[in-house]
């Protein structure tokens, strides 16, 4: 089959909830997937933020071909000789007392919130169904009927109401806004990304974590850091919110918390909130199997003994300074931390960033529009200097071809 017998194949038996740049891959390793024709690529997108530790990382693969022979899934109803070892593992690696092991992200959000809401009956009396929690303009935290009700989205909310109450928006990086929201004593928690990078890689003014944080403590309200696209070396730092010395009382994990390889998630707390939850109260069926803490353990090794972080960090400095020289009014701004960044880009002739992403899959850099005009790059942070530099030449003759 060739690429458009493989793109007809999905146009007709699969939902069309999503609309991909013309590209069929077949093969990925490290920063590079490969098409079903054989032509090789930078990926730029890694699946999210999820394969931070590249395709295919041989030691994710190792653990994850070690442990499926012996065991995969045994549920909650019983304990296995893995679950354990990652619980320790991963509470030691970030520093909390307590992690509730889950798939997806939006489930990892999801289980945030009600232990959020369980901690605001349980521990700050909060009177029953008063509980709300204040969130961000601008916001993805995932598609479930609850998360999309503090969507500011369109796309997100329309035609899928009634929604879930209980939720304060307000704009994101604006502390005067939060101040206001937090003098409601209903509150119980506030939810934040360190970098808003569904939004289109919006980075907020330095020092908003930490004021948020600081107002959070204040009024004992519980911050909440969804990690999920930030986290785990991607933005220079092990989590997002290392750049301002901030430690979340729910930290919120996903992606690349597998390397790609498989749904896994993870919500971090310590003991004063995690154990408000009891037994029966809450769960998953697939959440903490044995296969995904191998297959998560040795995902994060990867992160920590490649300085991954490091990486990311001193790599993205040179490619935000060299997207800031391409000479063409086709780019309005560049911004970004790490190696989570955005090129806005400025209609011109009536091409767009879609335009855009078309031309560099041609040269051979694949990445994808956000927003209609801005294009997200996020390379696998075990990306080189080397590798990364000849795709910035390649990125570069791709916007000539607009001068």
């Amino acid at each position: 089959m060739n690429t458009q017998e493989y793109i007809r194949r999905e146009d007709k038996y699969g939902a069309h909830n999503y609309h991909p740049l013309p590209v069929v891959l077949e093969r990925g390793e490290g920063p590079f997937v490969w098409d079903v024709e054989g032509k090789r690529y930078f990926d730029f997108l890694s699946a999210y933020s999820a394969v931070n530790q590249g395709h295919c990382h041989p030691e994710i693969i190792k653990a994850l071909i070690d442990q499926a022979p012996k065991l995969t899934l045994t549920s909650r109803a019983f304990y296995n000789s893995v679950l354990g070892e990652y619980e320790e593992y991963i509470t030691k690696y970030f520093k909390y007392d307590k992690v509730l092991p889950m798939n997806s992200g939006a489930e990892a959000d999801e289980t945030a919130l009600k232990l959020c809401r369980k901690w605001a009956y349980k521990k700050k009396n909060i009177k029953q169904n008063k509980a709300k929690i204040i969130c961000c303009e601008g916001n993805f935290h995932g598609r479930t009927i609850t998360i999309i009700s503090m969507s500011t989205d369109p796309d997100a909310r329309n035609d899928y109401g009634p929604f879930t109450p209980g939720f304060i928006i307000i704009p994101y990086n604006n502390i005067p806004a939060l101040e206001n929201a937090l003098k409601d004593p209903d509150v119980a928690g506030f939810l934040v990304e360190p970098i808003q990078g569904e939004a289109g890689v919006y980075v907020p003014d330095e020092g908003y974590l930490k004021k948020s944080y600081d107002l959070c403590k204040k009024h004992n309200v519980l911050f909440i850091a969804d990690e999920i696209q930030t986290g785990l070396g991607r933005t220079g730092k092990q989590l997002g919110c290392d750049h301002e010395g901030v430690r979340p009382d729910i930290l919120i994990l996903g992606k690349a918390l597998s390397g790609g390889v498989m749904p896994v998630s993870a919500v971090l707390a310590d003991d004063e909130i995690m154990l408000t939850i009891k037994p029966g109260e809450h769960g998953s069926t697939f959440g903490g199997n044995a296969l995904a803490g191998k297959v998560a353990i040795a995902a994060l090794e990867v992160i920590k003994k490649e300085n991954l972080a490091e990486n990311s960090d001193r790599l993205g400095k040179i490619f935000r300074k060299e997207m800031r020289s391409i000479k063409t009014d086709m780019i309005e701004l560049v911004r970004g931390k790490g190696l989570l960044n955005a090129v806005v880009i400025k209609p011109k002739g009536g091409k767009t960033a879609w335009d855009v992403c078309l031309a560099m899959k041609d040269k051979g850099v694949i990445a994808k529009p956000t927003h209609e005009n801005i294009i997200r790059f996020a390379p696998p942070l075990v990306i080189t200097e080397k590798q990364l530099r000849e795709a910035i030449v390649l990125i570069k003759e791709a916007f000539r071809l607009f001068e």
